[in-house]
């Protein structure tokens, strides 16, 4: 059976994982064009907390999907599943995990680096004003959806390979074929 304190752990781990993206997305950079003593443009940026935010999302994002891994022995290690449904829907639910959770460890680890980057262009000719360019709006939204479908589906998973590694046996009965007297 699954362990209950495992999926309230891992649950746990993915609801401070989405509430950390979902405050980077609010906390995005933006920016500002200003003018210095000598008459130059150039861009003036608020606040970087949205890329810290971002990155602790995705460390426990990481830390999440680590401890379901580890305790399934990401399903190719350790002995074989019984043949049954659980066993499809543990495979299946594996590699749905996987993509989902390729996707949002992208979205916050791009969205953490586009937010950190700051346009450090100065106009020294004076005729057009630098771009002050800024995270656009939805990317770490959208790592942090991938985080709650990543979370429904590893802890599906879960459960569903510990249904197909509990249980009696599928053949219950002996059916070797023996050579008995004649």
């Amino acid at each position: 059976m699954a362990s209950s304190l495992l999926l309230a752990v891992v649950f746990v781990f993915d609801l401070i994982a989405f509430a950390l993206a979902v405050a980077a997305e609010q906390r995005r950079n933006t920016a500002s064009l200003t003018e210095d003593s000598a008459g130059r443009k150039y861009c003036e940026y608020d606040s970087d907390i949205a890329t810290g935010l971002g990155v602790g999302s995705l460390f426990i994002l990481v830390a999440s999907q680590v401890i379901i891994m580890v305790v399934t022995r990401c399903l190719c290690c350790g002995k074989a599943m019984r043949p049954s449904g659980s066993r499809s829907w543990a495979i299946c639910l594996f590699i749905t995990s996987w993509v989902t959770f390729i996707i949002g460890a992208s979205c916050l680890l791009a969205g953490s680096v586009r937010n950190a980057y700051h346009t450090k262009y100065r106009d020294l000719m004076g005729e057009r004003a630098p771009s002050c360019e800024t995270l656009r709006k939805g990317v770490f939204a959208a790592g942090a959806a991938f985080i709650v479908l990543t979370g429904i589906t590893s802890e599906l998973y879960y459960v569903s390979f510990s249904k197909a590694n509990n249980g009696p046996p599928p053949y219950a009965r002996d059916s070797g074929v023996r050579m008995g007297n004649l």
